[in-house]
């Protein structure tokens, strides 16, 4: 997941929630997920554009700090200065309640794990991640 200043989606709506302070039952969601600040993404296309290895090459990338949704939350509140505001519902609560509404999809997403492998980048390209998670946060809070 791409996160940043003005994305749209899942994201987004996760932003409008802390925000405001909703509590959210997602404390017992211990997943892995990786995900890449919209800065680091911006960095890494350059990298790409200018570094003679990268030619013909895949990559995966993200910020290089895997969390989980529950921490994923609590650094969003602190970013946004705002107390993070978790209940502690079961994942397959969460699930047997979603597929109820009609909304699996969203808490595979929220509950799933989603990790990838940068080492590639980190070894041929020499790529490190410029911005940290915690920076990467503030800066979508700050919207």
């Amino acid at each position: 997941m791409v996160y940043g200043p003005g994305v749209k989606a899942n994201f987004a709506a996760l932003v409008c929630a802390v925000q405001r302070g909703w509590p959210l039952p997602l404390s017992s969601v211990h997943n892995q997920r990786s995900l890449v600040a919209l800065s680091n993404l911006a960095d890494f296309i350059v990298t790409c554009t200018t570094h003679p290895q990268a030619a013909n090459q895949t990559f995966l990338v993200s910020d290089g700090q895997d969390l989980s949704t529950t921490q994923l939350v609590r650094g969003m509140a602190q970013a946004a200065g705002e107390p993070a505001r978790l209940l502690p519902v079961p994942v397959w609560a969460l699930r047997v309640g979603a597929s109820l509404l009609g909304k699996g999809g969203a808490v595979q997403r929220l509950c799933g794990n989603l990790q990838v492998d940068i080492s590639k980048a980190r070894s041929l390209l020499g790529w490190v991640p410029p911005v940290s998670v915690e920076e990467g946060l503030r800066r979508a809070m700050a919207v």
